[in-house]
C-alpha cells in the first residue's frame, strides 16, 4: 500500500463537501509532477486530505477508489484524475505548523515542496501525522 497527500482550498472543495459528496474525482491537477503521482496511485492507497490556504491543515483520510483516467474538464490527454472516497476525520487537524515543527516530519513534501498539490508520503510520515491528530 502507498500513502498520499491531496491538498484543496477548503471554499473550492472541502472536507465537509466531500464527506456530502461520498465520492468524488480529483481533478484539475495541472503540474506534471503531481500528475505523476495521481498516476501512481492504486485502488485502495490511502491519502489524507489538508486543507490549504484556509486552515492548513490535515482534517481527514481518504481512499482511492478508481486508479487514473482521463481528466473528463479537460480533453488534453495529459491530464488525469483518480476517484477517492471520504474514510474518516480526524479526531484533531494537524496543522501546517504542527507538521513543520515535528522533527520526524522535516523532510516530508508538505514542507520540502508546498506547492505540490498531489504528494507521497512514507509510511512513517502518513502514522506521525495520525499519531498526532490522536493526541
Amino acid at each position: 500500500m502507498n500513502y498520499w497527500l491531496v491538498k484543496s482550498e477548503p471554499f473550492k472543495y472541502s472536507w465537509d463537501r466531500f464527506n456530502k459528496d461520498g465520492r468524488t474525482f480529483w481533478d484539475g491537477v495541472r503540474n506534471f509532477q503531481a500528475r505523476n503521482n495521481l498516476r501512481a496511485m492504486k485502488a485502495g492507497d490511502l491519502v489524507l486530505f489538508y486543507h490549504s490556504n484556509e486552515g492548513k491543515a490535515v482534517v481527514g483520510i481518504a481512499k482511492v477508489a478508481k486508479e487514473f483516467y482521463q481528466d473528463p474538464t479537460t480533453t488534453d490527454p495529459n491530464w488525469v484524475v483518480v476517484d477517492l472516497v471520504p474514510l474518516e476525520s480526524l479526531k484533531r487537524a494537524v496543522t501546517l505548523e504542527q507538521i513543520k515543527s515535528d522533527v520526524r516530519l522535516k523532510d516530508i513534501g508538505l514542507v520540502k515542496q508546498g506547492r505540490l498539490s498531489v504528494m507521497s508520503l512514507k509510511s512513517e510520515e502518513f502514522d506521525r501525522i495520525l499519531e498526532l491528530a490522536n493526541m
